[in-house]
């Protein structure tokens, strides 16, 4: 469950409030508004990682995307065994 405090209150008594962002984010908030986020550093590195995946794909030229989106399916059977699903292109062949 996220927490939220005042800046104050986390100036107060950081080390608590430390303590309960290693569990769930702890929301801070300045003037009423939240303004920043306590959390994991788990949670930080994950974030990251998942932020710097999406701006490498998002970097893609209109030439990749088209070659990304032109791509033969036939090895949709291995994106399955990786995530237990069916691609949209293996369900439309099958029926």
């Amino acid at each position: 469950m996220t927490t939220t405090v005042t800046a104050a209150a986390v100036s107060k008594n950081f080390g608590a409030y430390q303590h309960a962002a290693v569990r769930d984010p702890v929301i801070i908030t300045k003037n009423g508004r939240p303004r920043t986020v306590l959390l994991a550093y788990e949670d930080f590195v994950r974030l990251s990682k998942r932020d710097r995946r999406a701006e490498l794909t998002a970097e893609f030229s209109a030439d990749e995307i088209a070659a990304v989106e032109a791509m033969d399916p036939g090895l949709d059977h291995l994106n399955e065994e990786l995530t237990g699903t069916k691609s949209l292109t293996a369900k439309n062949a099958a029926g």
